[in-house]
């Protein structure tokens, strides 16, 4: 599907066909031949409109004559999240494709709504002119490194939470809740790492020809400072969630064998009588036995109560109860 954005007064507003200096934007559902029919008309490698559409690929950017593209890794909601069973992230990371040509500038991606261009499309950005392709890739990039960041906050919520259930509990639904987020961060650090080498040999090569423009240039070095704090971020999380895991695996390895301490000292103890029963089950006098049987009988069980409260206390003694 090709959506074409051109800056009107004061907001973006979505055009019928192409104009110049327009915004296009390019997403599923595609036609058959549509991605060749538009790197025909643009005179782009069809390697530009296909590679970002690979899940795997990895953050870069690439000049072929006059055209650009950019490849970066964006975060966005995983289709499986509402699944309990699900094995996947809470969040994945999916690569953006931007090409910059000589009167247009292309995006491109593998899902339907992208969190990030939403933002463009929906107008809840101001000063959004895809005729300055400079600050427009600048602010993708900008809001692709605060989307990150609150995908990381609320991560970070949600691991609080599961964890005040931990403790309540030893479900494994929470396990594998914690285990969804922790793959969500390895997926961030991941993909943060590739846009931190991509913006880094971005700003070298002066990429988008911005080293003239000092306000364009202070908005790139405060993305690639925002980027090295999600980045931390991202660490610091992960540390935490590692230490929690580790820490809630040796809960429940403790809480165990304590269980199976207790489960054996009532054992012993409920040994005691049959021990006692047993052993005046022989051919052996029985107590009290030529005045009363059941003068027997309780005698029998006095020393069999006996018995086992000395074994109660000698354990207590040792705090083993």
């Amino acid at each position: 599907m090709i959506s074409y954005y051109a800056y009107r007064g004061t907001r973006l507003e979505e055009v019928p066909a192409l104009e110049n200096d327009c915004w296009v934007h390019l997403c599923p559902p595609f036609a058959p031949d549509e991605l060749k029919g538009v790197a025909e008309r643009h005179e782009l490698p069809i390697d530009f409109l296909t590679d970002p559409l690979d899940i795997d690929e990895r953050s870069r950017y690439e000049r072929e004559e006059e055209n650009r593209l950019i490849v970066v890794n964006t975060p966005v909601l995983s289709r499986e999240e509402q699944s309990e069973e699900s094995n996947e992230g809470i969040y994945v990371t999916v690569p953006l494709g931007i090409i910059l040509t000589g009167g247009y500038l292309i995006t491109i991606t593998s899902t339907e709504v992208h969190p990030v261009l939403r933002l463009f499309t929906d107008n809840k950005l101001k000063n959004i002119d895809p005729a300055d392709q400079a600050k427009f890739v600048l602010r993708i990039l900008e809001n692709t490194v605060y989307r990150y960041l609150t995908c990381l906050k609320r991560l970070n919520v949600k691991r609080n939470l599961i964890e005040q259930e931990l403790y309540e509990s030893s479900r494994n639904r929470e396990l594998k809740q914690l285990l969804s987020i922790e793959k969500s961060l390895v997926y961030f650090i991941n993909a943060l790492n590739g846009n931190e080498l991509l913006k880094a040999k971005m700003k070298r090569t002066d990429f988008l020809r911005i080293r003239q423009d000092e306000d364009l240039t202070d908005l790139f070095e405060d993305i690639v400072i925002d980027n090295g704090q999600a980045l931390e971020m991202a660490h610091i999380y992960t540390n935490i969630l590692n230490g929690t895991m580790d820490a809630y695996g040796s809960i429940i390895s403790n809480n165990l064998n304590i269980t199976i301490q207790r489960l054996t000292l009532i054992t012993i103890v409920l040994t005691v009588p049959m021990v006692v029963a047993s052993f005046f089950g022989m051919n052996v006098a029985v107590p009290f036995q030529g005045q009363s049987n059941l003068l027997a009988f309780l005698g029998i069980i006095l020393i069999s109560i006996l018995l086992s409260f000395g074994v109660i206390y000698y354990f207590r003694s040792k705090r083993m109860f």
